[in-house]
């Protein structure tokens, strides 16, 4: 094959997708709920507090021993209700912001444009492979019901999103880094820890970012696409 016919997708034994933001919407409840947190808290806040930057702290603190998701999620808003008012917001309101956390889990999986039709294109040519953080029974749940399953060889729902469970990832999927795509909404779980492993990514940016997934320093040289529809015409499938 001529230099001027090769395809992209020919360098790759496996395109990995990220889900959140990638495949379906996640941040929107996230940033809505944050919202209604917010109002129900601040009433029983002092005054000067910034309620929502006291919520992302607490969940950075909270990551180390709860993880990713929406039921750490809920716990951290809970604590940060407890802690930031001294123990003055109402048994009433947490009631509440536990009831949104619980609606959270329920929520139907709500798919963004062009995903199966892109699943179904890059599945032709390569072996896919789905892998994201967070909660394991709410991760499955929204896999199995999304309808996208059936495309995926692997679903890995792992705990973080780093060089050393990427590489003991590859290395499970018995694949070189430099043969290996990830394809996601995050610079810094998505593309960076690939990058740093000799992998390749494709950053394809999501219109609302959680707070603790922003990267402003990174030094890598990212590949951007406006949409994930952009993919295939990308890899040289078009």
């Amino acid at each position: 094959m001529s230099p001027a016919t090769t395809r992209r997708i020919d360098d790759f034994d496996i395109v990995a997708f990220d889900a959140d933001d990638t495949l379906w919407k996640s941040e929107d409840g996230f940033q809505a709920t944050e919202a209604r947190f917010a109002e129900l808290v601040a009433p029983f806040a002092p005054v000067g507090i910034d309620v929502l930057d006291a919520l992302h702290a607490t969940e950075k603190t909270d990551i180390a021993s709860q993880g990713y998701g929406v039921k750490a999620f809920t716990l951290s808003m809970v604590r940060a209700a407890i802690a930031m008012t001294d123990g003055a917001v109402s048994t009433e309101v947490v009631r509440e912001i536990v009831d949104l956390g619980a609606a959270m889990l329920v929520e139907p999986v709500h798919l963004l444009p062009d995903v199966p039709e892109v699943l179904e294109r890059v599945g032709r040519h390569a072996r896919l492979v789905l892998i994201t953080k967070g909660d394991l029974v709410h991760q499955t749940r929204k896999v199995t019901t999304s309808g996208l399953e059936h495309h995926f060889t692997d679903i890995e729902i792992v705990l973080e999103k780093d060089p050393p469970i990427y590489a003991k990832l590859l290395d499970r999927f018995g694949v070189a880094p430099e043969r290996f795509c990830m394809v996601g909404n995050s610079v810094r779980s998505d593309v960076v820890p690939v990058m740093a492993l000799g992998g390749h990514a494709v950053h394809v940016p999501y219109h609302l970012t959680w707070e603790l997934e922003r990267v402003d320093d990174h030094t890598e040289d990212v590949v951007t696409l406006d949409r994930l529809a952009d993919l295939p015409a990308w890899l040289g499938l078009d």
